[in-house]
Formats: structure tokens, C-alpha cells, sequence
């Protein structure tokens, strides 16, 4: 079985409120809604599950798509939840073919202002196309999670 990931929702769940939460108790703000997906043949996803849970922590509302996900899966993802944020994980080396491809279908279903960062094994030497093509940033191996937690934060604040 795979890991449990808490309050982080698999896509396809729905979120209810929870027995004996008064409307008076429910957050005035809505939470920072982030998909979190696995583009591509990777059959390793521990490094999304662990983005996944800081970012839950944090305070987020998080959908995790679950492993070997197109880019019209994670398209169709990002739009039917209505996400601010997307994180796509990759190790397999295709960021340079799969990213652009979810960006242009991100921008064909009026998707466009999605903050999208990246994190995995991805060459220093591409980080500045990706960039230019729209991915905000790129976390690499080893990045602390409170500096990808601080860095949502701010761009969804700086973005209104």
C-alpha cells in the first residue's frame, strides 16, 4: 500500500467538512490549492510525497495526481480543481519535452496564471529555458521545504 499522506487528497476525492466544524470555525481565507504531479514514466514519487506533506503542513490544500500522469491528465488536474499552484516532479530526464507540453495546454484551457515550479533531477544547464517557458522555479535535490513552502507563499501573495 502506499504511503499516507494525511489531510492531502488523491485526485478524484472530494473535501467535506468535518463533523461538528461550525461555520464560525471555518477559515475566513481559502487555503493555497496546489496539485502536486508525477509527469511521464517516473515510478519514483517520494520526493512529491514529501512537497506534498510540507506543503500540506503549512497550511495548503494539496492534490497529489498520483505516478505516470500526461500532460493532458495534469492539464485537466490543475483546471477541474482549480488550482493556484503546480508542482511537477520529475526524475527521468524528460522535463525538457513533458514541461512545455503541460504549460501550452495549461494556457489552451485559460490556465495561465498558475504559479508552476519544478523540483527533481533536472541539469542546471536547463533551468533557464524552463524559465523562459514558464515555470517560475526549479527546486533541485536537497532543497529544504520551507524554502519551497516560502516561496509559494510569496508569489501567490505577490500575485493578489
Amino acid at each position: 500500500m502506499g504511503e499516507s499522506l494525511g489531510q492531502t487528497r488523491r485526485l478524484g476525492q472530494t473535501q467535506g467538512q468535518s463533523p461538528g466544524v461550525s461555520v464560525s470555525q471555518v477559515p475566513t481565507h481559502a487555503p493555497i490549492r496546489v496539485v502536486i504531479a508525477k509527469p511521464g514514466l517516473d515510478g519514483h514519487d517520494r520526493g512529491a510525497k514529501v512537497i506534498a506533506r510540507a506543503l500540506r503542513d503549512a497550511g495548503m490544500e494539496v492534490i497529489y495526481t498520483g505516478l505516470r500522469q500526461t500532460p493532458a491528465q495534469i492539464a485537466a488536474a490543475v483546471v477541474q480543481e482549480d488550482a493556484a499552484v503546480l508542482g511537477l516532479s520529475i526524475l527521468s530526464g524528460a522535463h525538457n519535452q513533458l514541461f512545455p507540453e503541460i504549460i501550452r495546454l495549461l494556457k489552451a484551457q485559460g490556465a495561465d496564471d498558475v504559479l508552476i515550479f519544478a523540483g527533481g533531477i533536472i541539469p542546471d544547464e536547463d533551468i533557464p529555458a524552463l524559465k523562459a517557458q514558464g515555470v517560475r522555479e526549479v527546486f533541485q535535490p536537497g532543497t529544504n521545504t520551507d524554502d519551497v513552502v516560502e516561496f509559494i507563499n510569496r508569489e501567490v501573495a505577490a500575485r493578489g
